[in-house]
C-alpha cells in the first residue's frame, strides 16, 4: 500500500509551530506512516528541534521538481520566501506573517500538482498575515483564492472522532440572522458529510443546530429553525445524508459525549456556538481542517500560543491528530 505524501510547513515561527513539527517528526511511527517533504527555513526548523529537546533526520532536497521518497527519512527544502533577517518572537509581525504565506504557497502548489497528497501546517497568527498583506479574513478564505476555487466551503473543527462545521465563520453575530438561508444550511451539511466520508466514514450522522434558544419554542422568538433549518435538513435526507435536526444549541453537545455519542459531526449556525463546547470538552486535541477544498489541508486548532512559546512546553496531541486526519484525508479521493 502506498504512504500518503504530506506536505508540511512550520507555521509562524514567533509561535509553538517549530517546536511542535519537531516533536511530531521526532516520532518513528509518523516518520514510518507517511512521506514527509518539510518546507522550511533550516534555521527556524533547527530551533524547534532545540526548543524540543529532540531530533529527527532529515534529507535535503534542493529542488521540489520529482521528489523521491526512498525510505522513512523525511525530505527537507530549505526555503523563507521573501522575507529577510531575523524573526521575531512571540509577537504578530510583518515577517513572521510573509514566511508563513510563501512557504504555505509552496506546500499548496506542491499538492495541487499531485506530487504530495495533503498539506499540514503549524499554527498561524492572523494578526501576522494581515500585516504581511493578505486581503481575506482568514487563511481559509486565501487557500480558496490561491487554488482558483469558486465552490462552497467551511472550516471544520474537529475533537478527536467529532466533527463540526459552521453555516457561518468569521462574521459579526448581528449578521448571522441574514445570511441564514436553506442552501447555505444544505451546502455545510454536504460539506462534512463529504469530508467524512473521505475520512473514512461510510455512512456519516449528522446532528444540525437551531440559531435560537429552545430551537425558537415553535415560533415565539425566532422563526429561523421552521423556516430554513428545518427544510434544508429534510433536503439533505432527501439526498441520502443521515442528518438530524434542529436541535437547540444548548442541548446538542451533550449528545455527543462519551461512548453513545449520537452523531460524528454536528453543524452549527455560527462560531461560537460549536467553538466554545469544542474547546471545552478538549482544547489540546482540536484539530482544524480547510473543508471543502480540492486537497485536505489541516492544522491544529490552539493557534501560535505566544505566551509559551520558545519554552518547550506545547502539547503535540493536536498537530498529532491533524497529521493522522491529513493521512486519511490524503488517502481517499471522495
Amino acid at each position: 500500500m502506498n504512504k500518503t505524501s504530506i506536505a508540511m510547513v512550520l507555521g509562524d515561527p514567533a509561535g509553538i509551530g517549530p517546536e511542535l513539527i519537531a516533536r511530531l517528526l521526532a516520532e518513528p511511527a509518523v516518520r514510518s506512516q507517511a512521506n514527509v517533504i518539510l518546507i522550511a527555513d533550516e534555521a527556524e526548523m533547527q530551533r524547534g528541534m532545540r526548543i524540543a529537546g529532540v531530533e529527527f533526520p532529515y534529507r535535503r532536497v534542493e529542488s521540489l521538481e520529482q521528489l523521491a521518497f526512498v525510505d522513512d527519512t523525511p525530505l527537507f527544502y530549505d526555503y523563507r520566501g521573501d522575507t529577510l533577517g531575523e524573526f521575531a518572537r512571540s509577537e504578530a509581525s510583518v515577517t513572521g506573517g510573509r514566511y508563513s504565506l510563501d512557504t504555505l504557497e509552496k506546500a499548496l502548489r506542491l499538492t495541487e500538482a499531485g506530487t504530495t497528497d495533503a498539506v499540514l501546517f503549524g499554527p498561524l497568527n492572523k494578526t501576522s498575515l494581515h500585516m504581511a498583506g493578505m486581503a481575506h479574513s482568514d487563511e481559509l478564505h486565501w487557500f480558496a483564492e490561491l487554488l482558483d476555487f469558486h465552490g462552497p466551503f467551511c472550516e471544520f473543527n474537529v475533537l478527536d472522532n467529532l466533527w463540526t462545521s459552521r453555516v457561518t465563520s468569521h462574521v459579526a453575530l448581528a449578521q448571522v440572522p441574514g445570511m441564514l438561508t436553506q442552501e447555505r444550511v444544505v451546502e455545510a451539511i454536504q460539506l462534512i458529510d463529504t469530508a467524512l466520508k473521505r475520512n473514512g466514514l461510510e455512512k456519516p450522522r449528522i446532528g444540525v443546530c437551531g440559531l435560537n434558544p429552545h430551537n425558537g419554542d415553535n415560533g415565539s422568538f425566532g422563526r429561523e429553525e421552521l423556516d430554513i433549518i428545518g427544510p434544508a435538513v429534510r433536503s439533505a435526507q432527501a439526498l441520502g445524508i443521515a442528518a438530524e435536526g434542529p436541535y437547540p444549541g444548548d442541548t446538542i453537545f451533550l449528545k455527543v459525549q462519551g461512548d453513545a455519542s449520537a452523531f460524528d459531526a454536528v453543524v452549527t449556525m455560527y462560531h461560537d456556538q460549536g467553538q466554545i463546547a469544542i474547546k471545552l470538552m478538549g482544547f489540546s486535541r482540536g484539530v482544524t481542517v480547510q473543508g471543502g477544498l480540492p486537497i485536505p489541508i489541516t492544522t491544529p486548532a490552539h493557534g501560535t500560543a505566544f505566551d509559551i512559546a520558545g519554552q518547550g512546553k506545547a502539547n503535540v496531541g493536536a498537530i498529532r491528530q491533524a497529521f493522522e486526519i491529513a493521512c486519511r484525508m490524503g488517502a481517499n479521493n471522495y
